[in-house]
């Protein structure tokens, strides 16, 4: 990832979930959650294993003001179903749930889902564990495609619990 390009992309390019929903090619993700009004989709820069992002699809810029009580919540029940499959699906010791983002860059409102692998020691958890100055992971499309089908398979049964053998991204 050359951060640098990344910075210049979120202040100068067009929205990245815009872009993203209306299908252009330089801004494809993995697609792990749609309804209506909703999306969540792979990082593509992700700092932990199975970092998602949703986003409502509309482009709005203010989690508290531009978003009315109704749409607030059904948002964040989706970012807790999606957290929900994370933790299914990796076994975290901690999930984060961070909105982030600014009117400098990557204004549309999204929330990141960053679940903390066990055994990272208390000096790379936390914010440091979330920025890409820190380093990116690189998974393979192949990985990718299967983390999506993993996280899109644990919303579809609606299992808020641990079952099964944790996905593991080891050598990344």
């Amino acid at each position: 990832m050359d951060l640098d390009a990344y910075v210049t992309r979120a202040r100068t390019g067009p929205c990245f979930i815009c872009a993203y929903l209306g299908g252009h090619p330089d801004y494809q993700h993995e697609t792990i959650y749609e309804d209506d009004a909703h999306v969540a989709f792979l990082d593509r820069w992700p700092t932990v294993p199975g970092k998602v992002l949703v986003a409502p699809k509309a482009h709005i810029e203010h989690v508290a003001r531009d978003l009315d009580q109704a749409a607030f919540s059904s948002l964040m029940l989706v970012v807790h179903r999606v957290a929900l499959a994370v933790e299914e699906v990796f076994r975290p010791e901690r999930t984060y749930l961070l909105s982030l983002g600014s009117q400098q860059g990557n204004a549309h409102v999204h929330w990141h889902i960053a679940g903390l692998p066990p055994g990272v020691p208390y000096e790379g958890q936390q914010f440091h564990a979330l920025m890409t100055e820190n380093g990116v992971l690189a998974p393979t499309s192949e990985l990718s495609a299967d983390t999506a089908n993993k996280l899109r398979t644990s919303i579809a049964t609606g299992r808020d619990r641990p079952c099964g053998p944790r996905l593991e991204w080891d050598g990344l």
